[in-house]
């Protein structure tokens, strides 16, 4: 009778040891600097042993790195919402203006973890690998979307275009005054980088 339920309790649980992994892994990077916390240290803070940290994640880095995959993920579900004949930049920035804009006031910790990555050349490059991962995830989308193949240059280009208009406009908006609107970057960025993919 609780069959049925109890897969949707494990992958809760499941998710909530991996949010509990992070979410030590960005206090402890934050506090002591990200070259300073090793995998036993987040395991500790989060309860959990060395092995359920290592069933979760493969490094340090992936585990600072996870509110960065969440996140994509989460856009990249976006697009997969957008009407099916919406042209294929349009409906990027649709969902990118969607997920921004209920993003509201961003979080502290996303903030501090996204000033850590370009501080910290191992982060730089677990972080280039998990937007790899997520491009290829995102190529998949914009070609059902259009019925080319997945490995097209076009559809390669597009999504290689549309995360590195969403790097460049962080990275600005990073660099610039408290209260400058990072959707206006983006929007901006995105508007840049459409003009061969419109």
């Amino acid at each position: 009778m609780t069959t049925a339920a109890e897969p949707g309790l494990r992958e809760r649980k499941k998710a909530a040891t991996r949010q509990s992994l992070h979410a030590a892994a960005m206090r402890l990077a934050i506090e002591h600097g990200p070259e300073r916390v090793t995998v036993e240290a987040i395991a500790d803070e989060a309860g959990v042993s060395r092995r359920t940290f290592s069933n979760y994640f493969g490094s340090k880095e992936e585990a600072l790195l996870y509110g960065d995959y969440q996140r994509i993920h989460l856009l990249i579900e976006k697009v997969r919402a957008r009407p099916a004949g919406e042209p294929t930049w349009a409906a990027l920035t649709a969902a990118a203006e969607q997920f921004y804009l209920e993003l509201g006031d961003l979080d502290p910790q996303w903030v501090a973890q996204s000033r850590l990555v370009r501080a910290q050349p191992s982060l730089v490059a677990a972080q280039v690998q998990t937007f790899a991962a997520l491009e290829r995830e995102l190529s998949a989308e914009i070609a059902a979307r259009s019925g080319a193949d997945a490995t097209s240059v076009r559809v390669k280009m597009t999504s290689a275009a549309f995360l590195a208009s969403l790097r460049v406009a962080l990275h600005i908006w990073l660099d610039n005054p408290p209260g400058t609107n990072l959707w206006d970057l983006v929007s901006e960025a995105l508007a840049e980088a459409g003009r061969g993919f419109a």
